[in-house]
């Protein structure tokens, strides 16, 4: 899959965590939790941008898509925390925000997995505990109909649910 796919994707999984958010009344927290998302999609392709890691290596596993997450949510949590303190609020600090996002992260990174399982290629999720490779074989990653029809679906999905939560 190529950026656009993969956002697209991102954009797929995020539906319902927007629809969610949404009917809580947390717009703001949706907005940047999707931006976080779009912004996150391709990270694991970064490997193409480096000589030192191989492409569809170490990126593309589960477990670097649990660090992100992790990564990202202890980022957010300490933005929280700072943030309370510079101005003066004695509040305990929201545990759920971060979790929320360290769990979007994660969900990117596993939805980036998805879509580069179903190209030939494939991949190695669970290296390096274990050496087995992974494909569905549908569709060439540079398939320009499977990366539009990817990011149509997850542009439908993410405006169905602003739509039903605007009326």
């Amino acid at each position: 899959m190529y950026v656009l796919g993969h956002v697209g994707i991102s954009l797929l999984l995020f539906a319902p965590l927007a629809g969610v958010l949404l009917s809580t009344g947390q717009p703001l927290v949706a907005a940047l939790m999707g931006v976080v998302m779009v912004a996150l999609a391709p990270l694991p392709d970064l490997d193409t941008y480096t000589g030192r890691l191989d492409h569809r290596g170490s990126t593309h596993t589960i477990w670097f898509a649990l660090g992100v997450g992790l990564l990202v949510g202890l980022f957010v949590g300490l933005g929280i925390f700072f943030w309370k303190l510079y101005i003066s609020s004695h509040r305990l600090l929201s545990v759920w925000i971060p979790v929320w996002f360290g769990g979007a992260s994660t969900l990117t990174g596993v939805g980036h997995l998805a879509g580069d399982l179903v190209t030939p290629m494939g991949l190695w999720p669970f290296r390096p505990v274990s050496d087995r490779h992974y494909t569905v074989d549908l569709t060439p990653s540079k398939s320009p109909l499977a990366n539009r029809l990817c990011f149509a679906a997850g542009s439908l999905a993410l405006v169905a649910v602003v739509a039903v939560f605007q009326l």
